[in-house]
């Protein structure tokens, strides 16, 4: 049985990449460009991050508010857009294409996080947050009734409700379990993580709640939001006080204390046992003792 100490020195040092930021969100690994991508969302700009780098780079501006982001296979990335309401997709080059936008005619709610499968199919939650104002989106009225999470092929055909419409009052992070048989999925308001099982067809199983208590529902302080999951299976999910980390019994191991609210986190590095962290106005890294989970992603050369 794992603890905390087995996955995380205790005085392992966050070494800070980057500062002055309003809010990061969406931390990217590319494993061919061994590289990080990271928004800040109230700027509207994407930054870039290489090893060598004094500090992170605007990779691109404006980019619609993006939020959630994940590489693909093929070296592409995508991107939930919360000013546009889509998925998108940049090649290298940097051009974009809509890869989910609608569903049974009507706009997606602000998508906000997003993992692709061992297929190449895509899975995003879709919450409202987007929408609530101008400083993290766009203020409008959503056209669904409702806050899902969507699975679609590489290509945005056969875009698909996976849960009942009543399931999440806001989706948020989401991640696989090492092997795929699982998806974790985090409501924000409700401080808990579902687990379902994943269907040989990419479909969901029913859901049952997998941990509870992860702060007490405070937009923006205590709640949880982005959540990667590691190759032993352990949950590290951002919360009150940093990040949570669950094992995959749903017994909570300790909080790795960042210095402000963890929006989101992924690993990369050249053995993905570096860890980096959006904590609000700043990005860091800190080294752990087990990689990430595999990934699509991680195949890319």
């Amino acid at each position: 049985m794992s603890t905390l100490d087995d996955l995380i020195d205790p005085a392992a040092e966050h070494v800070q990449l980057g500062s002055g930021y309003r809010f990061t969100e969406g931390p990217a690994w590319s494993v061919r460009e061994q590289a990080l991508i990271f928004s800040d969302i109230p700027a509207d700009t994407r930054y870039r991050w290489a090893p060598g780098d004094p500090e992170p780079t605007v990779h691109v501006r404006p980019n619609f508010k993006g939020n959630g982001m994940v590489y693909e296979r093929s070296g592409t990335y995508l991107v939930c857009e919360s000013d546009t309401s889509v998925v998108s997709r940049f090649d290298a080059d940097g051009n974009r294409t809509v890869v989910a936008s609608h569903f049974e005619g009507r706009e997606l709610n602000s998508p906000n996080d997003i993992v692709t499968r061992s297929d190449d199919s895509i899975y995003f939650t879709d919450p409202n947050y987007g929408r609530w104002n101008d400083t993290v989106g766009r203020k409008r009225d959503p056209e669904l009734d409702f806050q899902g999470v969507f699975r679609c092929r590489p290509d945005g055909s056969d875009l698909q409700l996976l849960v009942p419409r009543d399931e999440f009052e806001q989706p948020n992070g989401l991640c696989f379990s090492p092997d795929e048989s699982l998806l974790y999925v985090n409501d924000s308001p409700r401080c808990h993580i579902k687990v379902f099982e994943v269907r040989d067809d990419g479909s969901l199983g029913p859901s049952r709640v997998f941990f509870e208590g992860l702060g007490t529902g405070e937009v923006g302080a205590s709640t949880p939001d982005g959540m990667k999951c590691d190759e032993l299976g352990n949950i590290w999910a951002s919360g009150p006080g940093g990040i949570w980390v669950i094992d995959p019994s749903g017994r909570h191991l300790g909080t790795i204390p960042t210095p402000e609210f963890p929006g989101n986190l992924c690993w990369g590095g050249e053995d993905l046992r570096t860890l980096f962290v959006c904590s609000s106005t700043t990005v860091f890294s800190v080294r752990t003792k087990v990689a990430s989970a595999p990934l699509p992603c991680h195949d890319a050369g």
